[in-house]
Formats: structure tokens, sequence, C-alpha cells
């Protein structure tokens, strides 16, 4: 018998509960502090498969500004995030685009769009 203890920070609400979770051989046994149901369904998430929304910029060419904000379209896993930054480093679109373009499909194969998070008009020449 492996009892392991986990104490984590909530961040689905203001509140920011100190959640205390305990493990028995990796299975949940117990999640405790959270003063409501979303700070288990947090936990429970954060020990089994932690996501996390992606926001960075790429490069895009005859915009107005040199870079686009964008954003994952839902959180990938937290373990897929860097090598997600790694293809986004190589990337450059075109002006101009919307918010809510895809400017990658499907990155790594994980089912989620890499969107613009603005409007990025091109330059006037």
């Amino acid at each position: 018998m492996s009892i392991e203890e986990k104490y984590l920070n909530c961040i689905n609400c203001p509140m920011g509960c100190k959640i205390h979770v305990t493990m028995n051989e990796g299975t949940i046994v117990g999640i405790s502090g959270n003063t409501c149901p979303r700070g288990e369904t947090y936990a429970s998430q954060e020990i089994r498969n932690p996501q996390r929304m992606l926001t960075t910029t790429v490069r895009i060419h005859g915009g107005v500004l040199p870079l686009l904000p964008v954003v994952s379209q839902s959180t990938l896993p937290k373990n897929q995030i860097f090598d997600c930054v790694r293809v986004l480093q190589d990337i450059r679109t075109e002006a101009p685009v919307k918010m809510g373009d895809i400017i990658v499909h499907n990155i790594l194969n994980s089912g989620v769009d890499i969107v613009a998070s603005r409007d990025v008009k091109a330059k006037k020449t």
C-alpha cells in the first residue's frame, strides 16, 4: 500500500482553494479543501490528465503587426504544450487574418485547432 498526497491550488475561480488529494497506488481515494464541486473536478483532472490552453504568437507576413496572437480552441494535454510551441515557431501566415481563422488545424494530431485571437490587417502598399 502506497499512500501519496498532493496539494493543488484550484484555478477555476477566484477563491483559489487549496486542495488536498490523497492517492493509493495511483488511484485517487480522497479530495478535500475545495469549497465547490468545480474544485473537485479540477483536482481530479489535474492528477489524471492535466490540460492547459495555449496562447502564443506566430509570424505574419504583410501585416500591420509582425506577430499574430493565437490560442488553442480548447485545452491541450499539458505534456504536449512545448511540442506545440515548437511547431508554431516555424509557422508563418499571410495578412489579412480575422479573429477565429484557423492557423494550424489539428496541431500534433491532438484534435485541437490553433486560431487567430485578433484581426490583423494587411499593410497598405
